[in-house]
């Protein structure tokens, strides 16, 4: 059994005319909304085994973020280059490489694929994963590489403006 974390890294920065789209940081909303979403994980009990990121800025301070709510250490945080500019099968091949004893597995990364990926394992669609939103899937299998549609279970989408008002 297999559970996977789909993360949409928080809000970003476009203040900074002269970064790349690499370095960008996150916004005011982005560093409150991930520690949040931080918080809701921890309140259901959520601590995943393993946490890959991108390598953008971005999200390396949103996955950080969301770790330190888990009491995960950041400096185990897997970076995989493949996450950035990824299309969904770029994530699909990043999850199924996860070692099979690690039964939950958090990945963040960047819209449009985030979203894509949702969909492509989902039995349920989403029109659209927001920033530090969260998609929990279920997957009936031993493998990450067994991981499909077929045996998966939606088992909750949240976001930032569910816990505000």
């Amino acid at each position: 059994m297999k559970t996977l974390y789909i993360v949409r890294h928080a809000k970003s920065s476009w203040e900074f005319e002269d970064l790349s789209d690499h370095d960008r940081p996150l916004n005011k909303r982005g560093r409150n909304d991930a520690p949040l979403m931080g918080q809701e994980l921890a309140l259901k009990e959520i601590k995943p085994a393993i946490i890959v990121s991108s390598p953008a800025v971005r999200a390396i301070s949103t996955a950080s973020l969301i770790a330190k709510e888990l009491e995960y250490d950041a400096d185990d945080i897997r970076i995989d280059e493949r996450v950035y500019g990824a299309t969904k099968e770029d994530l699909l091949e990043v999850v199924q490489e996860t070692p099979a004893e690690a039964n939950s597995l958090m990945l963040i990364g960047h819209n449009d694929a985030i979203s894509e990926f949702t969909n492509l394992l989902s039995p349920e669609p989403l029109a659209n994963l927001p920033t530090a939103g969260i998609a929990a899937l279920y997957f009936d299998c031993e493998s990450w590489y067994d991981i499909r549609r077929e045996n998966a279970q939606l088992l909750f989408v949240d976001f930032p403006k569910n816990h505000k008002e």
